[in-house]
């Protein structure tokens, strides 16, 4: 199985409300986001890629367009905005133009992420 990778950026808030009042999460807050998305398959295609990079700039396109400096609750209409909830949401709207997408990875600090991987 090939493997690649492309990482993507933005910077966003979010609140978790529905969280204890002392907890950290609950006041609105902000992160510098980084979005990994994983796209695999068993055999290249004509050109030695299992996808070419440049195929993936409609999702850097949506990132900065819709996520980028946005309070996320806002985007999404509520609060359970979680890395676990944006790399499920970010594997659908890829598995829907690519194919080949099988896992995306959140991080919202370098030492944290949610991946979902069907």
């Amino acid at each position: 199985m090939y493997r690649i990778t492309k990482e993507f950026h933005f910077s966003a808030s979010h609140q978790l409300s529905h969280l204890p009042d002392d907890h950290q999460c609950a006041r609105m807050h902000g992160h510098n986001y980084i979005v990994v998305v994983e796209l695999s398959a068993a055999e290249l295609d004509e050109n030695g890629f299992v996808r070419d990079y440049h195929e993936l700039q409609p999702l850097k396109r949506y990132i900065d367009e819709t996520f980028d400096h946005r309070h996320l609750n806002e985007v999404f209409g509520h609060d359970r905005v979680t890395s676990e909830y944006l790399a499920r949401h970010f594997y659908d709207w890829c598995k829907e133009r690519l194919p080949e997408a099988s896992a995306v990875r959140v991080s919202e600090t370098p030492k944290t992420w949610a991946e979902y991987r069907p």
